[in-house]
């Protein structure tokens, strides 16, 4: 029978357990992993089953971390979005935590742009740190991106997104996530994608200001290729402003509706 290793094909001459693969194959491992899945006990392992050993602690080559990353996504799930591109416009409360959701699940490829520069105003809701304060916001991310998933591909545009330049750098992407903070660059960026000659959805995002409940941040489809994420009411404002916990939650429920769009499912 033929299982996978950490996703290399091994063949098995007779039934095998997996306690005696881990002593044979790498018997320091103290995480096993069958199919998507830790293993608490011994089991018989059946062909085609995938197996993946780690040992805590130890820093994984390139090839060993993709192995993780397909035995904790399942390996058809990976496989769909490693060859996936994702664009997402604006790096602030929204799209740094988009980016690092869609960095850590497996994206291929992540297309991200603004314009702006780290400050330490952001640093209570945006994924950067001290240190990079003064920082292009694209050259901060990227290197954040790298150090959690290095087999991602990150593409960088430090300029202002508007209409006449939305195609050249979105055009090729297959999900682009809208993530601004003020409601007349949503709508520009939205109404002009939307009009472009595209099957390509957009997410978008309204409404999620303060520290209303949680359970009000919902996805739903809001028109053909369009799908609205947030309260669609709690704008920022004097007394209400933008806070880690609910922007968060918006900017997760925007990567698991791209996740699922990538995945042929519908995000609502």
């Amino acid at each position: 029978m033929q299982i996978y290793i950490n996703e290399q094909p091994h063949t098995c001459e007779a039934a095998i357990h997996l306690h005696e693969l881990r002593d044979q194959h790498k018997p320091d491992a103290d995480v096993l992993i069958v199919n998507g899945f830790p293993a608490a006990t011994d089991q018989e392992l059946k062909d085609g089953d995938r197996v993946t050993l780690i040992r805590r602690g130890e820093q994984p080559t390139a090839q060993e971390l993709e192995a993780l990353m397909i035995a904790r996504h399942t390996p058809g799930v990976h496989a769909k979005i490693k060859h996936s591109c994702v664009g997402i416009a604006g790096v602030g409360g929204l799209g740094s935590n988009i980016a690092i959701a869609l960095a850590r699940v497996g994206v291929g490829r992540l297309i991200i742009v603004d314009f702006d520069l780290v400050e330490p105003s952001n640093l209570n809701r945006q994924q950067y740190f001290i240190d990079q304060i003064g920082l292009p916001k694209v050259e901060a991310l990227r290197d954040n991106l790298r150090r959690i998933n290095p087999g991602v591909a990150v593409e960088i545009h430090q300029v202002k997104i508007t209409p006449e330049n939305l195609s050249e750098l979105f055009g090729q992407v297959d999900v682009l996530v809208e993530a601004f903070d003020a409601a007349d660059q949503k709508a520009m960026l939205a109404n002009n994608f939307l009009r472009l000659p595209l099957s390509t959805p957009i997410v978008v995002a309204s409404g999620m200001a303060g520290f209303e409940p949680s359970n009000s941040i919902v996805t739903r489809v809001a028109g053909e290729r369009l799908y609205l994420v947030g309260d669609g009411v709690t704008a920022a404002g004097p007394g209400c402003g933008l806070m880690a916990p609910r922007v968060g939650i918006a900017a997760h429920h925007q990567a698991n509706a791209v996740l699922r769009l990538l995945l042929g499912e519908t995000p609502d």
